[in-house]
């Protein structure tokens, strides 16, 4: 069977779909994107991802005729058209092909959809290891906080953590606050507080992130979203990340440094397992 892609107002075959050469998201990165997963048919948190994206686009100036709605239908008619349930899929928004007027100029939209491949067993049973990113956030670059197609840093970042066979990079700001992973966002356990970046520092406000936050509230948990700094990383005695594919990842050393016991923390655990249970509620799993 032929994979199928929504280009713009329709779906297309993979082979057949085309951007323009002049498109501003292929030539500048000009342009935004959001991963999802969806279980039994259904997108987890798709709202807070269509929020996220639409807000971003208004911030940003990229501008286009779709509305949430219309959004809603291609995500649908992508998962329909390839035959699944369990899926990765990926929504790219840009502001179209620069050689026409901007009068004229229509967004480009794709979606696409792939079988949902989850992260290794392994990495939740036992932890991962994450290293420091060389590179620096800048607090004050205009796409901070947004999750646009200018994406090559993070990946590069990312390949080089593989490199040292680490799952994620952890990124600090240019003024030494811890910000977040490469594909992540980062959260700390001290006594029975759960502290996190603030959105402000800024990062990027993750979807899994606002359900952990959402999840402790509901627990009783006490959340403090602040900067944070290399002390507090290595004081922590757990750390996990968060994003809907790898949903609650806990990370056991740092660099040389062993976080906690060594071992997956009982708080990590517990939210590893609540976030479960919602993306089964919300999405209809049925036992």
């Amino acid at each position: 069977m032929a994979v199928r892609v929504f280009l713009n107002d329709r779906l297309v075959d993979m082979e057949q779909a085309q951007v323009s050469v002049t498109d501003g998201g292929f030539l500048y990165g000009a342009g935004l994107f959001e991963t999802m997963r969806s279980r039994s048919g259904v997108v987890f948190r798709l709202q807070d991802h269509l929020d996220r994206l639409l807000l971003s686009a208004a911030t940003l100036s990229i501008n286009h005729s779709y509305d949430r709605a219309f959004l809603e239908r291609a995500i649908d008619d992508v998962l329909q058209a390839n035959q699944l349930k369990d899926a990765r899929l990926r929504l790219t928004l840009t502001g179209g092909p620069l050689a026409e007027s901007e009068d004229q100029r229509k967004a480009t939209l794709m979606i696409t959809a792939t079988e949902f491949q989850p992260y290794p067993p392994d990495y939740y049973r036992t932890g991962v290891l994450v290293v420091l990113c060389p590179f620096r956030q800048n607090p004050t670059d205009p796409v901070s906080g947004h999750k646009t197609t200018s994406y090559y840093p993070r990946l590069l970042a990312l390949n080089l953590a593989h490199q040292r066979k680490a799952a994620e990079a952890l990124w600090f700001t240019t003024d030494g606050r811890l910000a977040e992973g490469c594909v992540s966002n980062v959260f700390l356990v001290k006594g029975p507080v759960l502290h996190t970046p603030s959105a402000q520092t800024p990062v990027l406000p993750g979807i899994a992130r606002k359900a952990i936050l959402q999840l402790a509230q509901q627990q009783s948990i006490e959340v403090i979203e602040k900067d944070l700094t290399i002390s507090d990383l290595l004081d922590a005695e757990e750390v996990f990340l968060t994003n809907v594919i790898m949903e609650v990842l806990p990370v056991i050393q740092v660099e040389k440094h062993v976080v906690g016991e060594g071992k997956v923390g009982p708080v990590t655990q517990r939210l590893q397992e609540s976030f479960r249970r919602i993306i089964e509620q919300e999405c209809g799993v049925q036992e």
